[in-house]
Parts: C-alpha cells; structure tokens; sequence
C-alpha cells in the first residue's frame, strides 16, 4: 500500500502540473486577446503608474526583440526551439522532487506554450507590458514572460518547497519519536 501511494504522488503532481500549464497558456491567449481587440483598439499608450504603461508591440524576433528579422523561417525555427525545450521539461517534470520545481516547470510550459502558439498565429509574440524609469524602458513584455520569470524565480528558490515524497507531518513525526526515544532511554 505504501509503494502504491508513493507512485501515486507524482502522477498526480505531473498531471495537475500539466492542467496548470494548460490553464496558464489558455489565460495568456485570453489577455493577448483581449488587449489587442478591446484595449489597445485603436493601439496607444496607455500610462498606467508613473513607471508602467500599457502599449502594444508585436515582437517577430526572441526575447527582448533580439533577432527581430528573424526572416521566413524565423518564426517557425523560433517554436521549434521553445517546442523542443517545454519537451525536455515535461520529461524533467516527471523527474523533479521539490514542489518549487514543480511549480516552476508548470509556469515555464504554459508562458512558453502562449507566446508559442501566439507565434504561429501571428508570426510574432504579442507584447504589451511596459515598465520604465525615464528615460531608461524595460523592454516590452507580455504575460506569458511573467510566467516564465516567475518560474525561473521557483528554480531559484530550492528552500521554497518540500520534498514531494515526504510529507512535513511527517518529517515532525519523525523528530518527534527520535526526540521522544533519546529522552527515554537517560
């Protein structure tokens, strides 16, 4: 029974990792879309603090508009590579122990997943959020690079989540009895 509920655990954290990626993406297509036609219709600066702005950039290049001639291919090459890279981290999904990889790998897929499939439709990523102390600007980003910053950021954080295969009751439980049974033999 035990064995059972240890393979168990991480189907279920790869499979909620995976609807949580899904849920991300389908959220990023959703705020894309609903900057481009409603917002941003017709396209401006729309200042929102002093040092963060709504406006609207169709980015054809990587992150940051590097590469942006990326050329006929560019746009198809670019998915590839992202393609390719989400694959590496379902297979490292499958893999991880700590919960902040977990979390970490689902943001990652699902900010990549949006800005992918935004890519193949429009030929470029959508970008919208600008932040700026004059007169240096961020580049233009989007909600699908919050995402994956925020994920990168889980990565970081080793310390942010437990063991999936130990619950922290138990890692108590296990202090408590070694606790309990060194008092008990003085």
């Amino acid at each position: 029974m035990d064995r059972y509920c240890k393979r168990r655990k991480p189907i279920r954290n790869f499979t909620c990792a995976l609807t949580a990626a899904s849920l991300l993406s389908i959220t990023d297509l959703a705020v894309k879309w609903v900057v481009t036609t409603i917002v941003m219709n017709p396209p401006r600066r729309i200042p929102i603090l002093p040092f963060f702005d709504l406006v609207l950039v169709f980015n054809s290049g990587m992150s940051f508009g590097l590469f942006s001639e990326p050329g006929v291919w560019g746009p198809k090459i670019l998915s590839g590579v992202a393609i390719s890279i989400v694959g590496l981290l379902i297979v490292w999904l499958w893999h991880v122990q700590r919960m902040n990889e977990v979390i970490g790998i689902a943001l990652v897929i699902g900010g990549a997943i949006g800005n992918v499939i935004d890519r193949v439709r429009n030929e470029a990523v959508t970008d919208f959020l600008s932040l700026y102390i004059d007169p240096y600007y961020w580049p233009v980003f989007n909600s699908a690079d919050v995402f994956i910053t925020i994920g990168v950021i889980c990565f970081l954080l080793p310390k942010f989540g437990s063991e999936l295969g130990v619950a922290h009751s138990d890692k108590i439980a296990r202090k408590t009895r070694s606790h309990n049974i060194s008092i008990g033999d003085e």
